[in-house]
C-alpha cells in the first residue's frame, strides 16, 4: 500500500513541477505606442515586439523589471 502511494505521489510531482516552472518573463514594446511592459508569455502577434537584450528570458518578474531599466528603447520614453 505504501509503495502505491509513493509511486502515485512521484507521478503527480513529475507532472505538476514542469507546469509550475514555466514562468518566463519577457520585456516587450507596443509597436504603436512604443510603451514597454513585462509579459509572462512570448508575444505571437505583431502588435508587440520583444526588446529584451539578446532575446533574454527572465525567470522572475523582478529580474525583468531590473532588466527593463537597461533596455535603451524603454528608458528613452
Amino acid at each position: 500500500m505504501n509503495f502505491k502511494i509513493c509511486v502515485a505521489a512521484t507521478l503527480i510531482a513529475a507532472f505538476v513541477t514542469p507546469a509550475l516552472a514555466d514562468d518566463d518573463f519577457y520585456i516587450v514594446q507596443d509597436v504603436k505606442t512604443k510603451k514597454c511592459t513585462i509579459v509572462d508569455k512570448k508575444p505571437v502577434d505583431t502588435t508587440m515586439t520583444v526588446v529584451s537584450p539578446s532575446g533574454t528570458v527572465y525567470k522572475t518578474r523582478s529580474e525583468a523589471e531590473t532588466g527593463m531599466k537597461s533596455v535603451k528603447v524603454c528608458t528613452s520614453n
